[in-house]
């Protein structure tokens, strides 16, 4: 709708018979300026019929950058791009505000500076009581932050979307690329079985060519169950040393094909962490065969482990290749290499990293990469917390259960009757006193009469959440904190982390694994009455 001025001012006779610069009369300006002065988030003026500027305001040289006398009777074209000028889009916007009253348009703009932003741009005509053009206003907006907030969830729903195409497609490769291994394995298997090929040089080749696919192979898949929360550990109290020598005796092939030196360091007692085992043996194996991998022949790899009353340290050092800096923050990241040959001759996938960083990780442990540089080697770092117990021999009752060798006195808080119920007869039958409540207010006033050594808690109560509740139980039981365990359905890691924030030492998800609850309980301690509200000593899935 054009705005309409109902007399023929002085202003308007100039604003038609003369050019932009004629509309800079004083009394005119100061009109405008009582209007549209105290406006600072919109550009707000005046234009000729031609799109000359005919007045400015502080909102316009604000989100512009001209100052009113470097702008006012110049052409608005000024605004727009090279491209867009020389398109004509500044005499279409007038055409089409002039025909049909308005124009409204979303674009890049040109600031004073060269610099753009995205404006919402509103062209309206100005026309007397005779419908004679008088001329334009302009208002502009900057919305630069919402169009770049708009972007942002664009382009992160992109990449959430990529990923989990990529998840999927790697889940699947892997599953096709078993397909045809199995029977090239079995073929093997049969090969040998009937007395043929095992010393025969390319039966060996074979042999070990496929052993290498299956390998890439279950990397692949394990990325893709990690990338989707559904690896699954099986953590029990072992002595991290078996892991370790699994995985010499896995890569050992690899040191003697190129000649390498390699030497071990291991306590001669047992190092107790709470783990899978298969799992840790998957990260030390990655770590030896990517050492054996870069190392030149004839190179020099050590492994060493060295344990305190609180952590493992376990470190794979080489005299290999070595790390470039820039390399060095992402070398744990997914598909991330150095530079190859064109060969490949020292290529792989990209996983092996991954894999160990991600297994660590869940194992409540970290890993880090330090190298001098290219030429140099380098060395690997795994941390795990050792385990806070004692292995403890197993007696089973009657009914199957392990019978507890230490009895505990333990809080169960489930929401769900069922679940409640099961789990307290199971804990029962192995020899423990159990208390149950079905949401936190009911936990807390049973806790008065009952202190719990062992605290199970749901993480999704109704009201007060296991969170919540593990931290008012910390806070009153005091000098008697029970350990925590929580036993629930969320299982992303900001869940886990979240969940080891507030003191929890377990992180279970259920359903959950009766025995190998029962055997966590067995292994817990009472916390000192010194401890603090520091960490937890592991977490499971």
């Amino acid at each position: 709708m054009a705005v309409r001025l109902g007399r023929r001012s002085a202003y308007a006779r100039r604003v038609t018979q003369g050019p932009a610069q004629q509309l800079a009369d004083a009394d005119d300006q100061e009109l405008f300026r009582r209007l549209v002065e105290s406006v600072q988030d919109y550009a707000i003026f005046m234009l000729s019929p031609s799109g000359h500027v005919a007045t400015w305001n502080p909102g316009a040289q604000r989100i512009k950058g001209y100052d009113a006398n470097e702008i006012i009777g110049q052409h608005f074209s000024r605004f727009y791009s090279e491209d867009e000028v020389l398109a004509g889009k500044c005499e279409i916007e007038l055409r089409v505000a002039a025909r049909q009253g308005r124009f409204e348009d979303e674009g890049w703009r040109v600031r004073k500076d060269g610099t753009l932003f995205w404006a919402n741009v509103v062209i309206s005509a100005v026309r007397d009581n005779d419908g004679n053009l008088l001329g334009f206003t302009k208002v502009t907006r900057d919305l630069t932050e919402r169009k770049k907030a708009e972007e942002e969830r664009a382009a992160r729903i992109a990449a959430e979307e990529a990923n989990r195409a990529k998840d999927a497609f790697l889940a699947m490769l892997g599953h096709e690329l078993r397909n045809p291994l199995a029977p090239i394995f079995t073929a093997l298997q049969l090969i040998k079985l009937r007395g043929g090929g095992g010393e025969d040089p390319a039966f060996q080749v074979i042999e070990r060519q496929s052993k290498h696919m299956a390998r890439l192979v279950d990397d692949l898949l394990d990325v893709s169950r990690i990338n989707r929360g559904k690896i699954e550990l099986s953590r029990a109290p072992i002595d991290l040393r078996k892991a370790i020598e699994e995985a010499i005796e896995v890569a050992g092939d690899a040191f003697k094909r190129r000649g390498h030196e390699f030497t071990v360091g291991l306590p001669a007692e047992a190092i107790s962490v709470f783990g899978d085992e298969t799992r840790l043996t998957q990260v030390f194996t990655n770590l030896l065969t990517n050492a054996a991998k870069y190392t030149r022949p004839h190179g020099r790899v050590t492994l060493t482990a060295k344990a305190s009353d609180r952590e493992v340290v376990v470190e794979v050092a080489d005299t290999g290749i070595g790390i470039e800096a820039g390399l060095l923050p992402n070398v744990f990241d997914l598909f991330v290499q150095g530079r190859q040959g064109l060969d490949r001759a020292d290529g792989g996938l990209g996983l092996g990293l991954t894999l160990v960083k991600a297994l660590v990780v869940l194992h409540g442990g970290t890993v880090s990469a330090q190298s001098p540089g290219p030429g140099l080697g380098s060395t690997f770092t795994v941390r795990l917390p050792i385990a806070q117990s004692k292995s403890v021999s197993v007696t089973l009752s009657p009914t199957g259960f392990e019978l507890a060798q230490t009895p505990r006195r333990v809080l169960v808080v489930d929401d769900n009757d069922d679940a409640r119920f099961l789990l307290r007869e199971g804990l029962r039958l192995a020899g423990h006193e159990v208390r149950t409540a079905e949401n936190a207010p009911a936990a807390l006033e049973l806790i008065r009469s009952f202190t719990p050594e062992i605290a199970i808690l749901d993480i999704g109560l109704p009201g007060i959440d296991g969170y919540a509740l593990a931290l008012a139980l910390r806070a009153r039981l005091a000098s008697q904190r029970p350990r925590l365990i929580a036993l629930t359905g969320y299982g992303q890691p900001k869940d886990r982390l979240r969940s080891a924030e507030v003191g929890f030492e377990h992180h279970l998800l259920k359903p959950v694994d009766l025995p190998f609850l029962l055997r966590i309980i067995e292994s817990a301690e009472a916390e000192p009455e010194s401890a603090g509200d520091s960490t937890s000593r592991g977490r499971s899935e």
